[in-house]
């Protein structure tokens, strides 16, 4: 039986634009686009746990605002759940400490590049609400 794996990405959005991250190259999923973010720890609320997990990744706070997407998604490592949240800068801007690198993009840009899988279903989203806008 596979490990579960529940975790938060945030969705950060400044003048239209979207903040993804590139995972480093070492390790799970290496090189592929996300929104940061991580594992929920024990006792934490998704939008605690976010909070935590932007400071420690970019070394900047966000308020978490509406969920985008629910995915769960099985990689060869464990079956990841992830829930993404729209976020805004609250203080900082972000920095890079573990991700390779971040780029802020319009939301019919995002398809550019390449997502990890679970992150793929709050891409759709965005699209979505924006292109409805």
């Amino acid at each position: 039986m596979k490990k579960q794996i529940d975790v938060v990405g945030a969705v950060v959005v400044r003048d239209g634009r979207i903040l993804c991250a590139q995972r480093g190259q070492a390790g799970a999923l290496a090189g592929m686009w996300e929104f940061p973010g991580g594992k929920i720890e024990v006792g934490e609320s998704p939008c605690e746990a976010l909070q935590r997990e932007i400071v420690e990744e970019l070394g900047c706070t966000v308020a978490v605002g509406e969920e985008v997407a629910v995915t769960t998604h099985e990689y060869d490592f464990g079956i990841v759940t992830l829930t993404t949240f729209y976020c805004e800068l609250e203080e900082g801007d972000p920095e890079l400490s573990e991700h390779e690198d971040m780029v802020w993009l319009l939301p019919p840009q995002l398809r550019s590049l390449e997502w990890a899988p679970a992150d793929l279903p709050a891409v759709e989203a965005i699209e979505l609400k924006f292109n409805s806008l």
